[in-house]
């Protein structure tokens, strides 16, 4: 063996290993995932399994689900309001956290934020309901989240709504809109700026916040979507951020990211069921791997929001969408909504205590 050959075997000796630890690199990535949050920590947000959803807001008193945001402030006035037995109710019907509609298609805000008048401030009751909220899920070790709708009637800034936009609408927008976004109703860039401005309230102003919970977010493209998912983790770098498809069992979230809600932490599967066959975390998008947790929502009765004369569904019916959810391998976010005196219904309660009894929570 001359020089040359004698050199070029060590050189390819060297370079064994370096090959292997490139491969276990790329194994370890593929194992962990490419998503912001570590596994340990969506795996601890799965362990929790059970959580309640809180509807409450103008919704509650105008008796519209899609409010048009026209309802007098005044209307909100939830005389004997106490946010602290929600949570406590939450807590006592096993569930491990709770999300609170900061603020619903109304536009009408939970707390009094800086950015409009529409706010609990300027409300009969003035009660900050996001600070009792928080404070309550603290006090009774319930993990607390936030939702936050970004189809709002009130505060408009010259956006399209879903009801009312043309299929590409003609705006100067802020941020790019690629590939099938531009079919889709979208918002300006002002009220791109209002919803990031009253997000930073929220995520600022209450401490340390589990799930930020982010509805109808198609309405805001892809570009800034991927804006306001960093900036809440980049003022939250433990938060779990939901942005809602609001369709389907989650199966096909690969076809509709790019429309609808991406980038996000978690898969809704709004009113529909997990799949039969479980619900696989694994994902990949744009060629890259990523765990992604499910997350089932659906009212107790038939309405988000307290509405005169709906009932829970029967023990039977909850105590089975439970149990798919569970052994289906998504979180099950249980919605009640508080009535207008500001206090869950007592048949509600008693639904959620049966339930706990019936799950053996």
């Amino acid at each position: 063996m001359n020089r040359k050959q004698f050199l070029a075997s060590l050189a390819t000796l060297g370079a064994a290993p370096s090959l292997l630890q490139s491969a276990d690199n790329q194994l370890a990535l593929k194992q962990k995932g490419h998503q912001r949050l570590p596994l340990k920590r969506l795996k601890y947000w799965q362990s929790l399994g059970y959580g309640m959803f809180i509807h409450f807001g103008m919704s509650t008193y105008d008796g519209k689900e899609l409010s048009d945001g026209k309802s007098a402030i005044e209307l909100y006035n939830p005389a004997k309001l106490d946010v602290d037995s929600w949570v406590q109710i939450a807590r006592d019907a096993g569930m491990k956290y709770a999300v609170l509609t900061a603020k619903h298609v109304a536009g009408h805000c939970l707390w009094p934020s800086k950015h409009t008048d529409y706010t609990v401030a300027n409300s009969p009751v003035k009660t900050d309901v996001v600070e009792k909220f928080v404070n309550a899920c603290r006090k009774y070790g319930v993990l607390p989240g936030l939702y936050y709708c970004s189809w709002d009637n009130r505060h408009l800034f010259h956006s399209a709504t879903p009801s009312t936009a043309p299929r590409a609408p003609n705006y100067d927008w802020t941020f790019p809109r690629p590939g099938s976004d531009v079919d889709y109703a979208y918002t300006t860039s002002q009220y791109q700026s209002f919803q990031t401005a009253q997000i930073v309230e929220l995520l600022t102003q209450y401490g340390e916040i589990f799930e930020m919970w982010v509805d109808i977010p198609f309405v805001l493209g892809e570009g800034y979507r991927t804006f306001l998912y960093n900036k809440i983790a980049e003022l939250q770098p433990n938060i779990v951020v939901m942005m809602n498809t609001g369709f389907g069992d989650g199966s096909q979230f690969e076809k509709q990211k790019l429309s609808y809600a991406w980038p996000t932490d978690l898969i809704a599967i709004e009113r529909d069921r997990p799949p039969a066959a479980g619900h696989n975390p694994w994902r990949t998008i744009e060629g890259k791997n990523y765990f992604l947790p499910a997350e089932h929502c659906d009212p107790i009765g038939k309405e988000w929001f307290f509405a005169e004369g709906d009932i829970p569904r029967s023990d039977a019916a909850l105590l089975e969408q439970f149990n798919q959810c569970r052994e289906r391998g998504a979180n099950f976010l249980l919605d009640v909504g508080p009535n207008k005196d500001g206090l869950i219904p007592v048949d509600v309660k008693n639904a959620l205590m049966r339930l706990r009894k019936n799950a053996d929570l």
